[in-house]
């Protein structure tokens, strides 16, 4: 069996889906599926109708000696290989991490609703209605849809998609590669409590900034690193600025490598968001034995089970406050839930979702 992978991230770019397609190109052929990738990166510098044009011309080539088309999103690379798919006659299949319309129309658009809300309205902006009208039409064309937990599940069932032709199978993380922290994290006051994620509103960035503010200020001492950017960077550095003063780091984007020594050195792991698919940070955090707090957005519950980490409602930023002084305060706690999360992590390996993945695949072509 030979499988095209049409992917809109692909190492050494940062993300899940460049996570995920390093993956299965690499383990796929130990079940003989063949794989064919195409990076939608080849034609990222061409103007925007030119590109997705030329990657689905780049995607058809390789789909007329496939058996099978499988795209990493439902937009970008989801419609030009949904409709290659179709031109060569072959299966496609495309994986759903969340809903690209009502990220896009919160960072561009001014959606202030949260998902849940916004899947349930249908009076949005028209870029957000077509981003909508794309990503619903390439789930209904595809044969079946890959979702990473039951929480997408739901969400893609509400765009109309009948249950039986969605399969959950789980992410798995790589982390055999740790590289080097920032020199400036080295001299921040310890304990470290490390976020990891691109700084966008629904990651809670701000609200962690206030819970260590409201930490410090009770004595309990800390430091904050958070790794990554976004639109709403300046102005998190300057809130920080003004509730940390100096006890905080802003990385910017780092490597894969780094951004794992980064978690392996926190003493406490943070995931704030309030919207979530399955987070690949936290699954790399619970397997590199982190102390976690994380909220109950999306997916968020499904990779931390009871015991692992603790575990808040979404804009509960009391319980916030007081679970980051508990675990600054308690070393032996913070030792207790590292020990619980690394066992838990196991769950996530790379040959459970390959084995999960070929049978999946072999099922329908």
């Amino acid at each position: 069996m030979k499988l095209v992978i049409a992917t809109p991230l692909y190492p050494p770019e940062i993300g899940g889906p460049a996570t995920y397609v390093k993956i299965l190109e690499e383990g796929l052929p130990t079940h003989n599926i063949d794989v064919e990738v195409v990076k939608f990166n080849d034609v990222r510098h061409l103007p925007k109708i030119i590109r997705h044009y030329a990657y689905y011309r780049r995607v058809l080539k390789a789909a007329r000696h496939a058996d099978a088309v499988l795209a990493l999103d439902p937009v970008s690379v989801g419609l030009p290989a949904m409709c290659a798919a179709k031109k060569a006659g072959k299966p496609f299949v495309v994986k759903i991490v969340g809903d690209y319309a009502w990220e896009q129309g919160q960072q561009r658009f001014g959606i202030s609703q949260t998902l849940d809300e916004f899947v349930k309205t249908s009076r949005t902006p028209f870029p957000v209605h077509a981003l909508r009208w794309i990503q619903s039409r390439v789930a209904r064309s595809a044969v079946q849809i890959i979702v990473p937990s039951e929480y997408l599940k739901g969400l893609v069932t509400v765009w109309g998609i009948p249950t039986d032709k969605i399969q959950v199978i789980y992410n798995a993380v790589l982390t055999d590669s740790i590289g080097m922290v920032p020199e400036a994290m080295n001299k921040l006051p310890q304990p470290l409590v490390v976020s990891v994620g691109r700084l966008v509103p629904w990651k809670g960035m701000d609200r962690l900034i206030d819970g260590i503010w409201s930490a410090r200020r009770e004595e309990s001492n800390a430091s904050l690193v958070i790794v990554g950017d976004g639109p709403e960077r300046t102005n998190l550095e300057q809130y920080a600025t003004k509730m940390l003063k100096e006890n905080y780091l802003f990385t910017g984007e780092l490597s894969h490598a780094d951004a794992l020594a980064v978690i392996q050195k926190a003493d406490i792991f943070v995931l704030n968001s309030s919207y979530e698919g399955l987070s690949h940070v936290l699954i790399e955090a619970l397997k590199l034995g982190s102390s976690i707090i994380t909220t109950n957005a999306g997916g968020n519950s499904e990779v931390i089970m009871k015991g692992d980490g603790i575990i808040i409602n979404v804009g509960d930023e009391r319980f916030l406050a007081s679970s980051l002084k508990s675990l600054i305060d308690h070393k032996e706690e913070r030792v207790r839930l590292s020990i619980a999360a690394r066992k838990s992590g196991q769950r996530f390996s790379p040959t459970v979702m390959l084995n999960a993945t070929a049978v999946f695949l072999k099922s329908f072509v």
